[in-house]
């Protein structure tokens, strides 16, 4: 039986049991899928209808293998895990504490630059094949690049007030959310050259897009957060304690910050690779992509989260860098080490 790590339900009337040390997706007489619990690290679940046993959810809790639900649109909305993965105390009591001090302000500005570093980078790498083929292309995206790159040194102007100052996050994040957004701007100007010139993009747009790179682009943020909410609770973190983003019932806010880091390295990358290589996205009837594309755009971006980056002098999945990513940041919370440094993928 061939290696499964991340095993995911997407058909309509499916069911998930556990069988000896394995758990089977089946829909009726038929085995739609199976993966052996000993390499386990995730079971998605993307469709309605779907019914998992009490044996499975067990199985899956006693091996801290984590439960995701998500909506056809790749918006994630509940996930099961064991409690005793969140029994993290001391990790969780700096973590909150941090919020009111300067560690919580260091750990936003990190995630910021995190993101606006990667976002430059995705396209330098996207634009480098370009060069030949499509010089005017080149020197346009070469030019927002630039401007991006002139937000991450704003950034870093900020940063030395906030130090300087000693300043907390409720005190900067109006200015700092200001400069990522319009390092944003300037990246998905960029990302709208980068793709074939014919293609039907109205800008980049979140929850409800329907057009078929955003509704691509969504889904596969919904995979990828899955994997850093595993992430940050396999570190003892809580997921709701966030900074940049704010406090609201319900809100995972340290996820949507972690999320940063890995949007553009992760997501975007493999979204942009499939439409240049004129990957059928295909949406249905109301305009939502169909259970085909869904499945193709998860094993793509899994199978992204498979490749290596180089990280601290070495060679590591992204998945496990965003683990290490987690657990350096628990770390830094507890005063177990100096600084949090931010991700920068290779291009």
């Amino acid at each position: 039986m061939p290696i499964v790590q991340n095993l995911i339900a997407d058909v309509f009337g499916s069911h998930i049991g556990k069988y000896s040390e394995r758990l089977k997706v089946t829909q009726g007489e038929a085995v739609l899928a199976q993966a052996p619990l000993l390499h386990l690290e995730s079971v998605t679940i993307t469709s309605k209808g779907v019914s998992i046993s009490a044996d499975a959810i067990r199985a899956c809790a006693e091996r801290g293998i984590p439960i995701h639900f998500l909506s056809g649109t790749g918006t994630a909305y509940a996930s099961l895990y064991s409690s005793g993965l969140i029994g993290t105390v001391l990790t969780r009591r700096a973590q909150l504490e941090a919020y009111h001090t300067r560690r919580g302000c260091e750990l936003a500005f990190a995630f910021a630059y995190g993101k606006i570093q990667n976002q430059a980078t995705l396209l330098k790498y996207a634009a480098k094949y370009r060069k030949e083929k499509e010089p005017e292309t080149y020197q346009e995206v070469r030019r927002l690049i630039a401007e991006v790159l002139d937000h991450l040194a704003e950034l870093e102007g900020l940063v030395v007030v906030a130090r300087h100052d000693n300043l907390f996050i409720d005190e900067v994040r109006e200015q700092l959310m200001s400069v990522e957004g319009r390092a944003a701007q300037r990246y998905w100007q960029g990302i709208r050259h980068l793709l074939p010139p014919d293609y039907p993009w109205p800008g980049r747009q979140g929850r409800g897009a329907r057009d078929p790179f955003n509704s691509a682009l969504n889904y596969g943020y919904g995979i990828l957060y899955g994997q850093i909410e595993r992430a940050i609770v396999l570190a003892g973190l809580d997921p709701y304690g966030g900074f940049i983003h704010t406090d609201r019932p319900g809100k995972p806010s340290l996820v949507l910050d972690l999320i940063e880091e890995f949007r553009a390295p992760v997501v975007d990358r493999t979204m942009l690779g499939l439409v240049n290589k004129k990957a059928a996205l295909e949406r249905d009837e109301q305009g939502y992509l169909t259970d085909k594309t869904r499945r193709q755009l998860a094993s793509k971006v899994l199978e992204r989260l498979e490749s290596t980056e180089a990280y601290e002098g070495k060679r590591h999945t992204l998945r496990g860098i965003i683990q290490m990513q987690a657990r350096q940041m628990a770390a830094y919370l507890r005063g177990e080490r100096p600084e949090y440094l931010a991700f920068q993928a290779s291009w």
